[in-house]
């Protein structure tokens, strides 16, 4: 029976999982790595533990699994976008630490390119907005920061990679230096509409065009991974960021339709086609796939804080033990409460994309406890999701024609009280699959497909199951009360931004 080796290359731990051919799971394996913040703001991976996790968990699912590199007809890896490494093309030494996507740290240099007038022209070419968030300014920072890595990079002797690239390069002992166009079109370097570098970007942030790594479709040949590391040589055969991985897991193939991804963020992908749409919302247009050529562009919106609201419920407030734990507290929650959580701890994502503003609770009252606080804490995901599905609606009204339903996955959609309470705010169903590792899932059938083990998107999507179908219950005075109050209670924090 053939099989399908998925790498998920997470910010916090590496997964691998081992796929059947009919899509079940035969083997997971996972493993946390350290994180280093150096300063504050900054956020930082030593590419070597990124290695060696994924390396200690691929052998580690293929012996849970009881296959051999013979047994896998290919491998696919998704990757935590966006995270910048730079390494040295003969040795494979990294010239500094990975800097994650979290990293703030380029925050001026995205000032000063904003102030200077190049926003609109960089967005027009990238469908991406000026910030640290991207790969562009992290590349740069390196090269100005770390003695003598410019003019190394300009001989050509040291490579750019989002991590997909890195761990292929390291895959293949160094032979193959290429990403796909989803993580190529995470960087501030790629146009995103003539499908390729953009030198005119490359100049502006001092980027050298011999460290860019070849692009290629998200499910293509890749190259074949050293003998050595898994008992064999294995294609590498598909290659997506994780949100677009996690997009194609879930079949989200017809323009229209829209998933949503709940880990410590939130990420809601809207498929728009061969659209490449221009967001009035500060969405980011992005490239969701680029199969056999062919682009599929998507609108994607940000909620920077989900997963790690109820996070701060047990460890910041310590009023839970575990995630549902705030579950069992939110169906306690007095109902004439009227209790607001704006999560804004690192400032406020899509469509407000807002950084300096902070966090804040409204309606307290002496009545107001643990139980509440679990309730505005869950519910605030659903307003956020909420916020993103109109402002996604709004800049392309063709999608309420298309699919009016929301397919869920991530570690929040294992809690029915929040997806149904996101039903009830959305007005509209919300789906839950049968297999939650959608990300992975997205990797496997990319890299299946190349391989001719899974079968084309139409048919692929019908093998997507249903677990559980969330249906709007809340009546319609009570849904706009609600959101009328989220809308207030956004207004305030927003208010708190001295330089808005």
């Amino acid at each position: 029976m053939p099989f399908i080796l998925a790498i998920d290359q997470g910010t916090t731990s590496s997964r691998a999982i081992v796929f059947r051919d009919d899509i079940s799971i035969a083997a997971i394996a996972q493993k946390e790595f350290p994180q280093h913040f150096p300063a504050s703001g900054w956020v930082e991976h030593e590419p070597d533990d990124i290695w060696s996790s994924t390396l200690t968990t691929c052998r580690e699912a293929m012996a849970k699994a009881n296959v051999t590199a013979r047994d896998i007809a290919a491998i696919g890896i998704t990757n935590q976008r966006e995270t910048t490494v730079v390494w040295d093309r003969i040795t494979g030494r990294a010239v500094h630490r990975a800097i994650v996507w979290q990293d703030r740290r380029t925050a001026q240099m995205c000032d000063r390119l904003r102030a200077e007038g190049h926003e609109p022209v960089i967005t027009a070419k990238t469908g991406l907005i000026v910030d640290p968030y991207f790969s562009g300014t992290k590349i740069a920072w390196i090269l100005d920061h770390v003695p003598g890595a410019r003019q190394r990079a300009e001989r050509g002797e040291l490579l750019f990679g989002t991590v997909d690239c890195y761990l292929l390069w390291r895959l293949t002992a160094g032979k193959v230096h290429a990403t796909d166009a989803t993580n190529a079109s995470r960087t501030l370097l790629f146009n995103i509409h003539a499908g390729e570098w953009d030198l005119d970007l490359l100049a502006l942030l001092r980027v050298p065009r011999a460290m860019l790594p070849q692009v290629r479709d998200s499910s293509a040949y890749f190259g074949d991974s050293d003998p050595d590391l898994l008992g064999g040589a294995i294609a590498v055969r598909g290659i997506a960021g994780d949100q677009q991985a996690a997009t194609i897991g879930q079949a989200c193939f017809t323009p229209g339709m829209i998933k949503s991804t709940y880990g410590t963020g939130c990420f809601a992908l809207l498929n728009t086609g061969s659209t490449a749409v221009v967001s009035r919302n500060k969405l980011l247009t992005t490239i969701a796939y680029r199969l056999r050529g062919q682009t599929t562009y998507a609108l994607e919106g940000s909620i920077f804080v989900a997963g790690s609201a109820v996070q701060w419920l047990r460890d910041g407030l310590g009023v839970i033990k575990t995630a549902h734990d705030s579950d069992v507290l939110a169906e306690k929650a007095d109902p004439a409460q009227s209790v607001y959580l704006v999560p804004a701890f690192v400032g406020l994502g899509a469509p407000y994309w807002n950084p300096r503003v902070r966090g804040a609770l409204f309606g307290l009252t002496r009545n107001t406890g643990p139980a509440e606080l679990a309730y505005a804490a869950l519910e605030s995901v659903c307003y956020q999701t909420f916020d993103l599905w109109e402002a996604m609606h709004a800049d392309w009204p063709e999608a309420a024609t298309a699919s009016r339903v929301l397919r869920v996955d991530g570690g929040m959609a294992v809690s029915d009280w929040t997806m149904q309470r996101l039903a009830d705010l959305l007005n509209a169903p919300v789906d839950r699959p049968v297999i939650q590792e959608t990300t992975a899932l997205g990797a496997a059938y990319l890299a299946g497909l190349d391989a001719g083990l899974y079968p084309e998107p139409a048919q692929f999507a019908d093998n997507w199951r249903l677990d559980r179908r969330f249906r709007p219950m809340m009546g319609e005075e009570t849904r706009a009360q609600k959101l009328k109050g989220w809308s207030k209670a956004v207004t305030g924090v927003l208010a708190t931004d001295a330089d808005g």
